[in-house]
């Protein structure tokens, strides 16, 4: 069997053996040393692959970002950090029409530029965000489908996990990453918050069971009271990404001061005790390693796929039908919005990215563009079903029988649409990607 041959069969037993319920990290790391056996015939240099992966895959100073972010994330969440972004946004945007809807919008682009987590801010804000939306008269599969869809921010507005994993995957600077999601997450914010808008000014039979208006009675939050909500935040944010796109400090060392900064702010809040602090340190060590196995068994996977020839193969393929840089783009979104209907986000970067990444380079892609765009496809995923993570979240948060799996996914269908035009007008103009890094 030829090694290209031999490369596709092992991608197709890789999915196979995930679908069945094989952990992606075993699965990736045992096609990977199979396949460099098979190709070389030699176990021996199979093993040597793997040792190689185990040691130097993670060795480099940038990897220390990954539980610096994680847990500085846990500790704003522990702090009730999100619950007074929301009540700040709710105070601000009371009287106008879709007010809370964009109040939640609004607060999870500020949550998601310190936490960086889509599943951390889609459990937050389904508590906070959920009961008072249907308070004020909105339905419960508006509600809840807006917290699903608006936690996709957290993955997008840097700094962002996911953009971490693709600038490992992809070799490209995760600075540069965080900096190109900017303008990106911004739009899409935007588009949630004008969606909103438009349907309670047109359509509000869609998203309202009272004919009132939303929160108008509620009470006017005193100056001095709304700062006290939003300087703790807003802090955390200006110490962050100021200084990390003043070039004042690098990403990992971002990672650290924020991590220090959520500390500090859960300790002045008296939110965090022993007890507390040692489950966000537990879980901030169970994240971070299960994420840090997964790219030493990416970067296997990833060398298997290169001695095999299937990226340069991929790469033939495309040239020889035609299809052109934008032709593979759109039939590698594809793929990778059909992975999200059964993947989780980072499982889908560790499959697609080692194939993907060298094609699109060799097509003339800037890959902090095409990484852009891949991350947006993937956090797409997060709200198809039949796995939907995010949509998930909010229902297994809600803890309520009487709303079904689908209310949440048919009221985050919209923000689906909302994201799938931003990604084609930021594949079409690529300075809305990149226009802040160069």
């Amino acid at each position: 069997m030829e090694d290209v041959t031999l490369g596709f069969a092992l991608i197709g037993a890789m999915v196979a053996l995930i679908l069945v319920g094989l952990p992606i990290g075993i699965t990736l790391i045992g096609t990977g040393a199979i396949g460099v056996w098979l190709i070389r015939d030699n176990p021996d240099l199979a093993f040597r692959f793997a040792a190689m992966a185990t040691y130097s895959g993670i060795q480099d100073y940038l990897f220390a970002t990954i539980p610096l972010f994680v847990l500085m994330g846990l500790l704003v969440s522990v702090s009730d950090v999100g619950r007074d972004t929301f009540e700040v946004a709710q105070a601000l945007l009371r009287r106008v029409r879709g007010g809370l809807g964009m109040a939640t919008v609004g607060a999870n682009a500020v949550f998601a530029a310190v936490t960086g987590v889509s599943i951390a801010s889609a459990a937050v804000f389904t508590k906070v965000a959920v009961p008072e939306m249907v308070r004020h008269g909105y339905t419960m599969r508006f509600a809840a489908g807006t917290v699903a869809g608006s936690s996709i921010l957290g993955m997008l507005i840097p700094p962002s996990l996911l953009m971490i994993v693709y600038g490992v995957l992809a070799e490209v600077s995760i600075g540069a990453m965080f900096v190109a999601g900017i303008i990106p997450g911004l739009i899409i914010a935007l588009g949630f918050a004008l969606m909103i808008w438009v349907r309670a000014a047109f359509f509000p039979a869609q998203i309202m069971t009272a004919a009132r208006a939303p929160a108008a009675e509620e009470r006017a939050m005193p100056a001095g009271e709304m700062a006290a909500k939003s300087v703790p935040i807003l802090c955390l944010v200006a110490l962050i990404l100021g200084g990390l796109y003043s070039g004042f400090f690098t990403p990992t060392e971002a990672g650290a001061v924020g991590a220090a900064g959520a500390l500090v702010i859960a300790l002045l809040r008296r939110r965090l005790d022993g007890p507390k602090f040692w489950r966000v340190l537990r879980e901030t060590g169970l994240v971070s390693a299960a994420i840090l196995f997964l790219l030493i068994a990416a970067g296997l996977y990833s060398r298997m796929l290169a001695m095999a020839g299937v990226p340069q193969a991929i790469g033939e393929m495309v040239e020889h039908l035609g299809l052109g840089p934008y032709g593979f783009l759109a039939a590698f979104i594809a793929i990778v919005l059909l992975l999200g209907m059964i993947l989780d986000s980072t499982s889908i970067l560790l499959i697609m990215v080692p194939i993907g990444a060298p094609i699109a380079q060799a097509m003339g892609f800037d890959l902090i563009h095409f990484g852009i765009l891949v991350i947006i496809a993937v956090e797409m995923g997060l709200l198809t079903p039949p796995f939907g993570i995010s949509v998930f979240t909010v229902k297994t948060t809600l803890n309520d029988p009487r709303v079904g799996i689908e209310t949440v996914f048919a009221g985050a269908l919209p923000y689906f649409a909302v994201m799938g035009a931003a990604l084609i007008a930021i594949a079409a103009i690529p300075p809305l990607a990149t226009a802040l890094v160069r």
